[in-house]
Formats: C-alpha cells, sequence, structure tokens
C-alpha cells in the first residue's frame, strides 16, 4: 500500500499521504486515558483490557491487512518536512494524554476497589501507555535544541527510566551491533535472558557515561550536573507527589506499571538487532553502522502508532533525522510483520528461534562467524548451522576491510566536522557539555571520542574543515 502520493519534479507539489494518519501516535495514550477514566466513571473493567487488546489484537492485524509501505519521500522535500511544526506537536501532544492515563490510573489502583483481573489490566494499559512513551522520548531526545531533550526527560519519568536518554544516544548508537552493547540481542539468547542483560547493562553503562563526562569537567558523579540524576529527580518527584496523596499502595502500582512499560522497551531492543554484528578491523574499531545492521519493518499501521521507529536501519544512519523523513534501504533485512506482532513472539523464544534463526543465517550468507551469537551457544549455533567441522575451525568473527589509521593522529586544522550530522568542533570554542573547555587541541580528544550530536561517527572519522 502506497500512502505517499508525489508528483516528480518539484519537492512543491509533493505532500504527505500519511500526514494526518501520524494522529495516531499520540491517540494512542489517549485510549489508555480514556480506558482508565471510563472505569472510574462507573464503566465496565473490560475497558481496562482494551488498549492491550488494540496493541497485541488490532493493531498485528491492520499490519497484515494494510501491509507495507517502501516509499520514502524526495529528499529534496525532507528539509521542508523537518521544518514543518506540525510534526513536532505530533510528538510533544503526546505526554498530557500520557500523564493522564498514569495519574488516573495511579488513584484507581488504590480507590477503585478493583478485582485481581482488572488490576491487571490497568498495569498493562498504564504500563503500555508509558513503555510506548519511551519511544515518543527516543524521538524527543535525538534532537539537539535543550526543549525537547527536556520534554525527552520529562516523559521517561513515569516509566522511571531517565537514564534511557544518555544510554540509548551516547551508549547504544555507538556500539549497537557488537557484543558490548547491551541494548543489542546476540543469535540464541531468549528475550527472558536479555531482559536483565540490557537492564542492567544499560543502567550500568549510563552511569558511566555521565560519570566520564563530569570527571572531564573536574565533577564527581554525585552532582546536580548528572544528567541521569535529573531525570531519576523527575519521577522521584512524580511518584513522591502520587504517594503522599494515594498512600504507599499507589507506589507499588507505580513501579509495577514502570517495569513493566520499561519491558516493552526492552523487547523492542530485542528484535531490532537480533543476531546482526558490525565486524571490527585490526585496531578493534568496529565498521561503521550500515542499514544491514538494524532489522526493518514497513508495515504502515505499527509505524504510524511508533513514529517510524520501524525505518530503523535510516535512523541508526541519521539519527538526528525527524521521523517524517525516515527511509527505507532495500538492503536492511526486513522483519516478517510490524513490532506489534513481533513483540508477542518474542515472549515464546523457541517461536522466536524457529522464525528468525533462519533469516538470521540467510541475511549473512550461511557464514554464522559474522552474526552476533550468544557466546554460551556459539559451537552449538555454528554446528547446526555450518556443520561440525566449521564450528571445531571457529576463532571468532573475521575482521572487517584494512586496519584503520592512527587514531587521534595530530592535525593543522583546528575545526574538525562529523561527516553524518555537519557537527563541528571548533577548539576555540571547545565543547563544554562534554568537558572539553574552550581552546581544547583537537588533538586532545580521546581516541574513542564521538560526535555529541549523533554519536555515529568516531574522531577518526571526523574531517578537517
Amino acid at each position: 500500500m502506497n500512502t505517499l502520493e508525489a508528483t516528480r519534479g518539484e519537492a512543491a507539489a509533493w505532500r504527505d499521504g500519511k500526514r494526518w494518519w501520524w494522529l495516531l501516535s499520540p491517540a494512542l495514550p489517549l485510549l489508555g486515558a480514556v480506558s482508565v477514566l471510563g472505569v472510574i466513571l462507573g464503566g465496565n473493567g473490560l475497558l481496562l483490557w482494551l488498549m492491550p487488546l488494540v496493541f497485541y489484537g488490532l493493531i498485528p492485524l491492520m499490519d497484515w491487512l494494510v501491509g507495507e509501505d517502501e516509499v520514502n519521500a524526495p529528499e529534496s522535500a525532507v528539509a521542508a518536512l523537518d521544518r514543518d511544526a506540525y510534526y513536532r506537536r505530533i510528538v510533544y501532544a503526546y505526554i498530557p494524554s500520557q500523564y493522564a492515563a498514569t495519574i488516573l490510573g495511579a488513584w484507581l489502583a488504590v480507590n477503585g476497589g478493583l478485582s485481581a483481573w482488572e488490576l491487571a489490566g490497568l498495569v498493562i494499559t498504564v504500563g503500555m501507555t508509558n513503555g510506548v512513551g519511551i519511544n515518543t522520548a527516543h524521538e524527543l531526545g535525538h534532537k539537539t535544541n535543550a526543549l525537547e531533550r527536556w520534554l525527552a526527560k520529562i516523559t521517561l519519568a513515569p516509566v522511571a527510566y531517565g537514564h534511557f536518554c544518555i544510554e540509548h544516544n551516547k551508549g547504544h548508537h555507538k556500539n549497537v551491533a557488537t557484543p558490548e552493547d547491551p541494548a543489542s540481542s546476540r543469535m540464541g539468547e531468549s528475550f527472558w535472558a536479555f531482559l536483565p542483560r540490557t537492564m542492567t547493562g544499560s543502567l550500568r553503562s549510563a552511569w558511566g557515561i555521565e560519570a566520564a563526562r563530569l570527571a572531564r569537567n573536574g565533577k564527581g558523579a554525585w552532582s546536580a550536573g548528572n544528567e541521569n540524576l535529573q531525570a531519576w529527580a523527575m519521577t522521584v518527584l512524580l511518584f513522591g507527589a502520587l504517594t503522599l496523596w494515594l498512600g504507599w499502595p499507589a507506589l507499588l502500582f507505580l513501579l509495577v506499571q514502570a517495569f513493566y512499560g520499561a519491558s516493552l522497551l526492552e523487547v523492542v531492543n530485542y528484535l531490532e538487532h537480533y543476531g546482526l554484528l558490525r565486524l571490527k578491523d585490526a585496531n578493534g574499531r568496529p565498521e561503521r553502522c550500515q542499514p544491514r545492521h538494524s532489522w526493518n519493518s514497513n508495515h504502515v499501521v505499527t509505524n504510524l502508532l511508533l513514529y517510524q521507529l520501524q525505518r530503523h536501519s535510516d535512523h541508526h544512519a541519521n539519527p538526528t533525522r525527524r521521523y517524517q523523513g525516515l527511509r527505507h534501504f532495500d538492503d536492511s533485512p526486513q522483519l516478517p510483520s510490524g513490532y506489534a506482532a513481533m513483540v508477542l513472539v518474542a515472549y515464546f523464544p523457541p517461536l522466536w528461534f524457529r522464525l528468525m534463526d533462519p533469516r538470521v543465517v540467510a541475511h549473512h550468507g550461511g557464514d554464522l562467524t559474522r552474526a552476533n551469537l550468544q557466546p554460551s551457544r556459539r559451537w552449538q549455533l555454528l554446528a547446526r548451522w555450518m556443520g561440525r567441522s566449521a564450528a571445531d575451525r571457529d576463532r571468532g568473527p573475521p575482521l572487517a576491510g584494512t586496519a584503520a589509521g592512527p587514531q587521534g593522529a595530530v592535525t593543522a586544522a583546528a575545526r574538525h566536522q562529523c561527516p553524518n550530522c555537519q557537527f563541528i568542533y571548533d577548539e576555540r570554542l571547545g565543547y563544554p557539555p562534554e568537558g572539553f573547555p574552550p581552546g581544547t587541541p583537537w588533538a586532545r580528544l580521546p581516541a574513542d571520542w564521538s560526535c555529541p550530536h549523533c554519536a555515529v561517527r568516531d574522531k577518526p572519522d571526523f574531517a578537517p574543515v
């Protein structure tokens, strides 16, 4: 189904045929808030199961019926799309309904006299609202202006996952599709094994990233400038206020829904890079992230609900690109369905392995030494798909191309530009947010320093200006 209409030639003649359909994204938290309010006003407790029924049932069905859309907006129209404030307002519109669902849900959990099955529906409805809200924070947190980054933290407060912005932007995007990334799942790793690894690993990564940044500024990790602490403080303020108002049972409800909401993010992380690997050169530096390092889906309905998150390959190549301009790439591996359906499959490891492992093998041309494999199952997977002799000969992933030149080499230029997002490091200005005061020479930046705007290009990639 092609929902994008274009006239060849002038960008002015092109229009986004999905323009009004993007309103489905903020409609999701509105559904959650209305469901909870309906029960408060005397409606049947079945209303509390409406949102999970829509997410896990109706949306996968609609993805199947409506189909896929591989059409990209013409590049000549992307700048105008980016400037159009309508698309930003759609993202902002998610937040009021999200908070309404959270506050109303906490009140209903304490005062509604709900049965166990009704309370379970309430936890899932509110947790799903806040879990999908992490995707709203994801869209906002990648932008470079202060307002959108603060709105991202506000969106993360009800799900108690404020460290996501730091870990995702500066950790995941730098290490994606490598064994070092806690948010990249490995072939042979079940979601239930991945979940504790990614939750604890992401937390450690976010703390370490901020501690290192603050140390360069001569500050301790436990200072007011720690962005993790700033984001977590919002959660403490929100949960504390609701607990003072409603009592301790409200806090228990808030914590349970937050855990479910965070797990919804992590199950999406699980399916986005499963088994995909960026090979390293002789210096140990991973190859550049390419479309082939992310699983994509062009299923229309889920993309409309998730700000086109499923066009994940272009997002990793261009993290600051807004959702309405993300592109499909023919060489990106494709999921058999949209995220809403694949999340359900991931909950059942035998079904997931049966569906996805052959696709990982096919994507790597049968050579699983080029895949990101669960270490404890590496020999078993190689033996099954490549034969015992290949498994016995395995010496780990091959090298990618040739070794890079000396990292952090001194150049005469005082300005260096990121080839991806065009951010410029100017020695005269430095970059104080990262701990590099004005006058810091380019040569003094760490060799593994990444672009602070897009995080997909490292210091050796920057070009002298």
